[in-house]
């Protein structure tokens, strides 16, 4: 006779099997994604190692990738060619314009509390001093505005083209600047490009303008105001700061060169006021990078839109340049990304909700996107060109 006892033992039994099996299955699968981020991230190295060469001395760069469990960062080759240390991933590099990512969403930032309006013009938030410096120089800074800055279509000319800035010509790498005088050194040595919004012409002297609105507007140093408005903290950003140049002489920051020269001893006044500045790691480029797309920077999401919106000419711009950031194609996916001038990338793919970041101590030597990059995506998405 079977008995209403029994059945229900049978069940549980069946219902016990049916769980186990589940559980085995998770696991099994939890395995083989494992395995699966293992052999990527065992890639990823191997694509570091081969970039070494001669040229090219060291290489840094971090995947986040959530949607494959993968939170990796890499080091390959030399912190220091003359000491011949060896890169560690968590060190610390000069971002060069990579910072102008950061100082765009900090603008933006000071947009959401009100403190100013993209279409207001320059003249609102810079010093006399600087705004007299720019009018005797030949630009209205009545028509220029913060959006026009942000876009680099406010028709500046960018001082860093002064042969003051070229090893081989006139730099004193030791020389400390300030930005009155790169201020100075764009109208003494060049001419207005076009009238604002006419075009695109890439200028580190807007940048270095946003710069002084952040700090003008904050009452900080524009470190402690960017830390403060893109909330470093909670963000779990704790290796990106603006560079102090006796602080991070040490071992944690890496030696960077250009055509060979080693730039690590140049006074980073050369780069400091907005257009660069920044000291950061891969690991924190790649967190901040995917932070900023899944609506973690700003309050609004509709602020992040407003970032990406592609400004309208009347010619095609040379770069797809929106504020603080620009749009490629890296292997046909759609990518948005900012490379700095000693070789640092960042980019998020956003259909595969995707950051990469890269830096190669000295430049990368072909044309187009860090090349660990696309080998990267490759590596991931095999067949994807």
């Amino acid at each position: 006779m079977i008995t209403f006892a029994k059945l229900c033992h049978k069940g549980f039994y069946k219902a016990t099997s049916l769980l186990s099996f589940l559980l085995l299955a998770i696991t099994a699968c939890h395995q083989n994604q494992r395995s699966d981020a293992e052999r990527l991230v065992s890639r990823f190295q191997e694509i570091l190692e081969k970039e070494i060469t001669a040229e090219v001395p060291g290489v840094l760069a971090s995947v986040y990738y959530p949607e494959k469990g993968i939170y990796w960062s890499g080091a390959a080759g030399m912190a220091d060619m003359a000491a011949q240390t060896h890169l560690r991933a968590e060190q610390v590099f000069r971002t060069a314009s990579v910072t102008k990512t950061f100082v765009a969403a900090a603008i933006l930032r000071l947009w959401e509390e009100g403190r100013l309006q993209p279409d207001d013009p320059i003249n609102k938030y810079i010093s006399e001093e600087h705004n007299k410096i720019l009018v005797d120089g030949g630009y209205d800074t009545y028509a220029i505005s913060i959006r026009n800055l942000l876009y680099h279509n406010a028709g500046l000319a960018d001082h860093t083209n002064s042969a003051r800035y070229i090893p081989e010509e006139e730099m004193d790498p030791s020389h400390i600047w300030t930005r009155t005088e790169q201020l100075i050194e764009l109208v003494t040595r060049f001419k207005p490009l076009s009238k604002p919004g006419e075009k695109f012409t890439y200028s580190d002297s807007g940048y270095i303008l946003l710069g002084e609105v952040i700090e003008n507007l904050t009452g900080q140093t524009l470190n402690d105001a960017i830390i403060k408005l893109l909330d470093f903290e909670r963000l779990g950003l704790h290796h990106t700061y603006f560079e102090n140049y006796e602080l991070h002489m040490n071992d944690n920051r890496i030696h960077q060169y250009y055509q060979g020269i080693d730039t690590y001893a140049f006074h980073p006044s050369l780069d400091l006021f907005g257009g660069g500045g920044l000291l950061s790691n891969c690991s924190d480029l790649a967190l901040f990078c995917h932070a900023l797309f899944n609506h973690k920077v700003f309050r609004y999401e509709s602020t992040l839109d407003t970032m990406l919106v592609p400004a309208s000419y009347r010619e095609a711009p040379g770069m797809d340049y929106r504020m603080g950031i620009y749009r490629v194609v890296i292997n046909d996916k759609e990518a948005f990304t900012h490379t700095g001038f000693f070789g640092t990338q960042l980019a998020y793919f956003p259909e595969l909700n995707l950051s990469i970041a890269a830096n190669y101590s000295q430049r990368w030597p072909i044309s187009g996107p860090a090349p660990v990059i696309p080998e990267f995506i490759a590596a991931l998405y095999p067949g994807m060109n």
